[in-house]
């Protein structure tokens, strides 16, 4: 399996287990700062690799009046001063292939949300950035569609690409995570990662806004670390009640010690 170096000493297949985590959407610069502070420190303690992820927009809100976010000039404005100040890796959405470019001058990571993993123009675009590309498996896929996302960023000559996976659609408002599709998609020749906290979201599940069932994304995440995947996302906030994007799925920060070394202690039986 090919190993996918991004920064600071993160490295995805190498085996060491990369943990991705910070908010679901920047909801301020103060904000931001903050958690991104707190994790880089627990990571430094724990000795894990991390990479800060959040997004500048959050396109693909259920309403119309949903918060989404500072918006691409001022988000990666808040992203570069994380990376500089904190020396840490860090992630986000794009949604339009325009956003791209500018995104990987401060990111060392594009991703590229589920709903839109089959779409050509903005798949190709992220690859022809030369940034680590992580391609979340659209919810209506089956793992092995992936070899074709795989294709189409490797028709731009970039193979620093990781495949995610969070949770497949299983009836409405409703998704289901099979651990088989970590293998399926690892299969294939990259590091995949698992998003505990978005494959217990229950899309569009409040009318106004999706739902989840976040108490079960500890046990997702730990189930995935057993199976050996090689990262996990999670979105995480100081209170995820009040949190302004996927507060239902977010775990709160002050578990996430406790979740991180329990997933470490797995990831070293499974690797010894």
């Amino acid at each position: 399996m090919r190993k996918v170096k991004v920064d600071k000493g993160v490295v995805f297949g190498d085996g060491r287990l990369v943990f991705i985590a910070g908010p679901c959407v920047i909801e301020s610069r103060a904000m931001a700062l903050d958690l991104a502070g707190r994790l880089v420190k627990l990571a430094n303690k724990l000795g894990a690799a991390y990479v800060f992820k959040a997004s500048f927009d959050k396109a693909n809100r259920t309403s119309v009046d949903s918060f989404r976010g500072p918006g691409i000039d001022k988000g990666l404005e808040i992203l570069a001063e994380i990376r500089q100040k904190f020396g840490v890796p860090v992630l986000t959405d794009v949604h339009e292939p325009w956003q791209c470019a500018p995104a990987a001058q401060v990111c060392d990571i594009l991703q590229i949300p589920a709903f839109l993993a089959r779409q050509t123009d903005l798949v190709v675009a992220a690859g022809e950035t030369g940034a680590v590309v992580n391609v979340k498996k659209g919810q209506f896929m089956a793992p092995e569609d992936m070899a074709q996302v795989v294709r189409k960023i490797e028709s731009t000559g970039n193979r620093r690409i990781v495949l995610c996976e969070r949770g497949a659609s299983f009836g409405y408002h409703n998704l289901v995570a099979d651990m088989r599709s970590l293998l399926i998609m690892r299969a294939l020749g990259y590091p995949v990662v698992m998003d505990a906290t978005h494959s217990v979201q229950r899309p569009g599940g409040l009318g106004t806004g999706s739902g989840g069932d976040g108490k079960y994304a500890p046990a997702l995440a730990r189930a995935a670390v057993a199976t050996g995947v090689d990262g996990v996302f999670m979105e995480t906030h100081l209170n995820p009640k009040v949190a302004k994007s996927d507060a239902a799925n977010a775990i709160k920060f002050s578990e996430v010690e406790s979740l991180w070394k329990k997933l470490l202690k797995i990831d070293e039986v499974v690797r010894s």
